[in-house]
């Protein structure tokens, strides 16, 4: 890794280092910052701070917020709250998974798109619901999943 990712955490760890609990603050932070926690900055972290490796990576994989890999450019989340999930999201996210060749927490390989599934994206009156990045598309059909995809798979 390059040493201005690396000064990033640096000032972040100082900020934090003398405060109790700052683990999941730091963390916030370095998610806040690159998107993720790239695994050198977890061992930077271990060692500037003297915690085990395996605490941050317990506290990194028991929280759903936190990602070990880079996201893609378009993160896709489905909604899968009770209204969604009663009028079709889990279709809707089969097709995603489908036509993506991925999961969730997963990346495609040319890393355009990130797919998470979420609690509630608050518009159940449109469920059932997806989101790229802050887009939100409503009234979903398993069919508008293929368009929706391909207008971002042609922008990138």
């Amino acid at each position: 890794m390059e040493a201005a990712p690396f000064e990033q955490a640096a000032a972040i760890i100082d900020k934090w280092r003398n405060r109790q609990g700052n683990l999941i603050m730091i963390l916030h932070e370095m998610q806040n910052a690159y998107g993720y926690i790239p695994a050198d900055i977890a061992r930077k972290l271990s060692r500037e701070l003297h915690i085990p490796l395996a605490r941050i990576y317990e506290v990194l994989t028991f929280y759903h917020y936190f990602k070990l890999s880079r996201p893609g450019k378009y993160k896709i989340a489905v909604c899968m709250g009770t209204a969604c999930y009663l009028k079709g999201s889990p279709e809707i996210l089969n097709e995603i998974r489908s036509i993506l060749h991925i999961n969730e927490g997963q990346t495609t390989d040319d890393g355009l798109f990130y797919l998470e599934s979420v609690r509630c994206l608050g518009c159940c009156g449109l469920s059932p619901v997806m989101a790229v990045n802050a887009t939100v598309y409503g009234n979903l059909k398993k069919h508008d999943v293929v368009d929706i995809i391909s207008k971002y798979s042609k922008e990138a």
